[in-house]
């Protein structure tokens, strides 16, 4: 097909509204077969042109197929981001008399029940807010859902890499038999490393169908301009960031929360119009800052991974990096933020604080220059979401069949263990039976019945935080941490929150509120959170550049004079025929660069062998031990007898594994915390031992 190929309405919006004399490669490629049906994986950079890829051609095809009803519902990871596509879309859709609709969190009851009475033809919304539709009394699910054709995931790769893409493929199952008919597939993602196994992945139980990955080649865009700084603060990269890009527009990313408020404080100090976006600030107070932000010119927007998707925060100068990301995928997705108007340039300068960020922010680079992209894997054994999903179907259904239950999800691989976890669940009370069906039980009803069963309806774990007001506004969240200090009698508790200071005035712990009032001074915010994995390929990357790899990226001096010295002092740590062991006394340090998880592996592996051993990225420390315990513990991880001891809170942040029988979530977690294949094979490269 050609771009004649689509419906004449939209093709007229398309020249005539939009002024469009062509449609971008990948638009062209995708009309074909999204209208013959296929299962899609649309694959290009930050602002390729994917969400007018898949919508122009799904439009044709309601309008010269007349759909009726809801027909498609177009899911993304972030309310923000779906708030941002409604006006867009409701434009595209209104060329053929059709109607777009927003359900997702912040979304009014009135809105939703004129949802309900007058379904629009597309739907925006969050697997969430699907669940939630799924279980409520208050929607016809039956009724509602009778008429979809066809579903988009947008930033795909958000949601595959974790839980919550587990989630979103139980619950497309689930809908696809209230259709009655199969769903096409449609997956939006920015350049991934396994674009194939990505779309199978999508394809859920019925993996069968016609597939296609569309990613045409386009026009090069030309080479990026990278830069790494070493500045040693946070102080000092507000200081660099406002005396070297006055009169632009920059959007810095952070590696915390945290760090978002401190810089953004520095750089208000400085006299810099800047602004702070996000997950602990309200919908209120991220609206207000990513909608000055795009209106704005010389100003700075201070994010964390909120705004790395597909949220249009207008025209951008500069992206600034504090410290460095965690895969080259985030680099690529926030790197595509700039060189959007013509005659500019993409650009990223990186500033780091710290000597292990600047040494990231080398191999990422390096990683980059290779042509390396992380492959999205899914978590193995999501049997913690299948309990979920025969909890939510009961609520959905009211009742289901102690025999037939498995025909809502047919093969998909979260029901592997599915009827281990549906007969403890009978067991214990989470689901009661009678004549054949079961339904909820009262174990359910304890555990997850709070608040009509809200607790049930996401797949992925957030630690508590306290609700900061200012008066009636919310303002944003922080943990308890935060206040959880002892201060002097005559000492203010003070806080940092959307780039301001407040003193806080007073705390409800019962209601889970604190209120403040704005202040002068100085503050700190704290919220929970582990350090993230890092992956086998980043930590190697490192090791190549204290190796003497530079990265392809203009160095600063300060920056180049610190590399020097790193990889001087830490010359005994890597070799190019093989791995470090340093020996020290009666313990020694293996400088596998094996990554946190293949580490970790080797660690349990050494303790469960009677060596008390400890990790990290980059080393494994441990007793001396001999060639032949080195060879057995080779063994025992071949021969999968690798069981880490997990405490009742590593079991807590596997949600839902209470309705799980504790062999089950044990196992779950050790499968998902080891690598033996990586594990084996740094075992088989060449130590080099030295004493210190």
């Amino acid at each position: 097909m050609t771009v004649d190929s689509l419906h004449p309405g939209v093709l007229h919006h398309v020249v005539n509204t939009l002024g469009w004399p062509d449609l971008r490669p990948l638009q062209r490629a995708a009309i074909e077969p999204i209208r013959r049906g296929d299962d899609c994986l649309l694959l290009a950079p930050t602002a390729g042109g994917k969400t007018e890829a898949a919508i122009f051609p799904i439009l044709s095809e309601m309008a010269e197929g007349q759909w009726r009803g809801l027909s498609v519902i177009y899911i993304t990871p972030l309310r923000a981001l779906l708030n941002n596509l409604h006006p867009r879309l409701e434009g595209y859709a209104s060329w053929v008399g059709r109607r777009v609709g927003l359900w997702h969190g912040d979304t009014s009851a009135g809105e939703r029940a004129s949802i309900l009475r007058n379904p629009p033809d597309i739907l925006l919304t969050t697997p969430e807010s699907l669940e939630a539709m799924l279980v409520s009394a208050g929607v016809d699910h039956h009724t509602q859902f009778a008429h979809l054709r066809a579903v988009v995931v947008d930033e795909l790769h958000a949601f595959a890499g974790d839980d919550r893409g587990w989630h979103l493929l139980a619950v497309l199952e689930r809908l696809q038999r209230l259709s009655g008919a199969r769903l096409q597939r449609i997956g939006l993602t920015a350049t991934v490393g396994n674009p194939d196994e990505l779309l199978k992945w999508l394809q859920g139980a019925d993996d069968t169908g016609h597939a296609r990955v569309i990613s045409p080649d386009a026009a090069a865009p030309g080479v990026p301009e990278l830069t790494i700084d070493y500045v040693g603060s946070v102080d000092n990269a507000a200081t660099v960031v406002t005396a070297l890009h006055r009169g632009e527009k920059r959007l810095v990313f952070t590696d915390s929360r945290a760090q978002a408020e401190d810089m953004a404080t520095a750089l208000r100090e400085r006299g810099t119009t800047t602004f702070v976006s996000h997950s602990s600030l309200s919908a209120g107070e991220r609206r207000r800052s990513e909608q000055a932000f795009a209106d704005a010119r010389d100003c700075v927007v201070v994010a964390t991974s909120t705004l790395e998707l597909g949220i249009d925060v207008g025209d951008l100068d500069r992206v600034i990096q504090l410290e460095a990301p965690r895969s080259v995928a985030s680099l690529l997705q926030r790197l595509g933020r700039t060189g959007r108007r013509p005659g500019s340039r993409r650009n990223m300068l990186f500033l780091a604080t710290r000597e292990d960020t600047l040494l990231r922010a080398a191999a990422l680079v390096t990683l980059w220059g290779r042509g390396f992209v992380e492959p999205i894997v899914p978590p193995p054994h999501p049997r913690h979401i299948a309990a979920q999903q025969l909890l939510a179907l009961a609520l959905q259904e009211g009742q289901v069949g102690t025999r037939t239950w498995r025909e809502w999800w047919g093969d998909l691989k979260v029901m592997e263990d599915g009827q281990a976890i549906f007969d403890h669940l009978v067991e214990h009370g989470f689901l009661d039976t009678d004549s054949g069906m079961a339904f909820i039980g009262p174990q359910a009803e304890r555990h997850f019945g709070r608040r009509h069963f809200m607790e049930l309806l996401s797949a992925f774990t957030t630690d508590p935080e306290m609700t900061v007001l200012l008066g009636r506004e919310e303002v944003g969240s922080v943990s308890p941490l935060s206040i959880a200090t002892h201060l002097a009698p005559d000492e203010a508790r003070v806080l940092v929150l959307a780039g301001k200071t407040w003193k806080v005035t007073s705390i409800d712990w019962r209601r889970r509120t604190i209120q403040v009032v704005e202040h002068a001074g100085a503050g700190r915010t704290r919220w929970a959170g582990g350090a993230p994995e890092t992956s086998y390929e980043l930590t190697r990357a490192v090791r190549d550049v204290l190796l003497g790899e530079d990265p392809p990226a203009e160095m600063s001096r300060r920056a180049s004079g610190a590399l020097m010295r790193i990889r001087d002092e830490r010359a005994d740590q890597v070799a190019s025929v093989g791995l470090i062991l340093q020996r020290s006394g009666e313990n020694q340090t293996w400088w596998t660069f094996g990554g946190t998880r293949i580490n970790a592996t080797l660690a349990t592996a050494l303790s469960e062998a009677g060596f008390e051993a400890s990790a990290n990225a980059e080393s494994v420390i441990m007793p001396v031990t001999d060639v032949a315990d080195m060879r057995g513990i080779r063994a025992a991880i071949m021969e999968g007898n690798i069981q880490a001891n997990f405490d009742e809170q590593a079991l807590d942040g596997l949600k839902f594994s209470v309705a799980l029988p504790m062999n089950l979530a044990i196992q779950t977690l050790a499968e998902r915390g080891t690598d033996d294949v990586g594990a084996c094979a740094v075992l088989d490269e060449r130590v080099i031992v030295e004493q210190l």
